[in-house]
């Protein structure tokens, strides 16, 4: 192993958590066994292994020493540590590429893997009023790449509660809102996604704080993401994965059921397309 590199081109990350599983095995260690002298779970080294995890520098490191690796995952893991997205969002981002299932609860605005091309734009307008054109098509094209993963008929189950502020939050966009909306209805008609509005009629509810997103894996504990403005933050412990669960089911029974959610999604979708909307 010591000669070998891996190819940045080809699932660099995946690449490196197979030869992480291999070193491991050769060493005759458990997951857990790796994790304790890092202070790291077991299923953090899991993850590592299913490549939902990114391995920085100082694991890297230590992993060397540890596996006698030989610089091996020193020298590899900044292929596999390049992203196209933000820091704090890079690593959901490249979770949310393997989940086999994921639900999101959104409270103001229409989650990423959903948006069209029209409606990323006015949203990363919104947010950087000043950025110079080719920066917003960057952001608008990274995006949209992520919604490549719906073109699978199946996988990722994809599972959203949408706050319903979002539908209603169209100042002069009403047109651009509309089509997004008719966007996640069709997706929703077509059977790929399930998705439940969270009425104001709830009232105070658990999703008060911020945005949630939950990632499940055929081969790798489940991860949960929180993100707030300009921040983010990926947990893998499992009782604050449980919390998180538990914040989420309690969203869906407060919500309209996906039947209920589409007709007022498409009615406010309507309303936007007549300018009908107070």
């Amino acid at each position: 192993m010591a000669g070998k590199s891996l190819d940045p081109s080809s699932s660099p990350r995946a690449l490196l958590g197979a030869e992480l599983r291999v070193a491991r095995e050769r060493a005759g260690l458990s997951q857990a066994e790796l994790g304790e002298p890092l202070f790291v779970s077991g299923s953090f080294i899991g993850q590592l292994e299913a490549g939902t995890r990114r391995m920085h520098i100082e694991f890297a490191r230590q992993i060397d020493e540890i596996l006698g690796t030989n610089g091996f995952f020193v020298r590899n893991c900044g292929a596999a540590a390049k992203s196209k997205y933000p820091d704090h969002f890079a690593a959901a981002a490249e979770a949310e590429a393997l989940a086999t299932a994921i639900r999101e609860y959104a409270p103001l605005i229409i989650p990423g893997l959903l948006q069209t091309e029209a409606y990323a734009r006015e949203a990363f307008r919104a947010y950087q009023p000043t950025a110079p054109e080719s920066v917003i098509d960057n952001l608008v094209e990274n995006r949209l790449a992520r919604a490549v993963l719906l073109s699978d008929p199946t996988t990722p189950m994809l599972w959203c509660v949408l706050d319903e502020a979002i539908l209603r939050r169209a100042g002069n966009e009403q047109q651009v809102l509309a089509a997004a909306l008719r966007h996640v209805a069709t997706l929703m008609r077509s059977h790929r996604i399930i998705a439940q509005v969270l009425p104001f009629a709830a009232g105070l509810h658990a999703g008060m704080l911020g945005s949630l997103k939950l990632m499940s894996f055929d081969d790798a504990p489940p991860l949960a993401y929180v993100q707030g403005m300009g921040t983010g933050q990926l947990f893998d412990d499992p009782a604050t994965v449980t919390q998180h669960t538990l914040t989420y089911d309690l969203l869906t029974a407060n919500a309209l059921s996906p039947r209920e959610s589409l007709a007022l999604i498409e009615s406010v979708a309507e309303e936007y397309e007549h300018d009908q909307h107070a």
